[in-house]
């Protein structure tokens, strides 16, 4: 029985809106709390929405074994990882645990966990606008290193996972729908 699912995709791609339905519809799905050392953005909350360490912290968790997987996103000085105890806590309670985490952490799971990987791609153009919409003051050289990221994404990484699902505009409902029928055909529990 797999235990551990990623869903990814660049940012701005709907991979949190996702991730939030799946486990509104089905309580057996947990949203794994990812580590950040940037700072919180507007109503973001510390162990609900992040795990939010300094960098200095967060390169001390690395070295402790508390942080088992992380990126640092050279363009922004900022790392993303996997809290390990937020992981096993979740493993442990029976949940299964859905990651939204990067090609590393990607890597990471299939071969540590066996999990399934699905890539939610967007246009770059919706993406644009979704990220303007969830951070109205992002400045326009933040905004333009999110979209180059995201091409970078799209063109270099969708490739490591194993599903590709659509996230069009005004289409989230059949995105999701997608994912779900993913989960039957990929064996996981929908039941805790």
């Amino acid at each position: 029985m797999k235990n551990v699912l990623i869903i990814s995709g660049p940012t701005g791609s709907g991979e949190s809106t996702i991730t939030k339905e799946i486990i509104r519809r089905f309580p057996a799905f947990r949203r794994l709390v990812t580590a950040t050392s940037r700072a919180p953005r507007l109503r973001e909350q510390n162990r609900l929405d992040y795990y939010f360490f300094s960098k200095a912290a967060f390169e001390e968790k690395i070295k402790s074994g508390e942080i088992i997987e992380y990126t640092y996103i050279k363009n922004r000085g900022v790392y993303y990882g996997t809290y390990k105890l937020d992981l096993e806590t979740k493993i442990n309670q029976g949940y299964n645990v859905i990651a939204n985490t990067d090609i590393v952490g990607t890597k990471f799971y299939k071969r540590r966990y066996g999990a399934t990987a699905i890539f939610i791609k967007s246009d770059l153009e919706d993406i644009r606008q979704r990220l303007k919409m969830r951070q109205p003051d992002i400045s326009l050289t933040e905004l333009g290193q999110r979209v180059e990221n995201a091409a970078k994404e799209i063109a270099e990484e969708e490739v490591f996972y194993d599903y590709i699902v659509y996230n069009r505009q005004g289409q989230l409902e059949t995105a999701i729908d997608e994912v779900v029928q993913i989960l039957k055909q990929a064996g996981y529990s929908f039941f805790k």
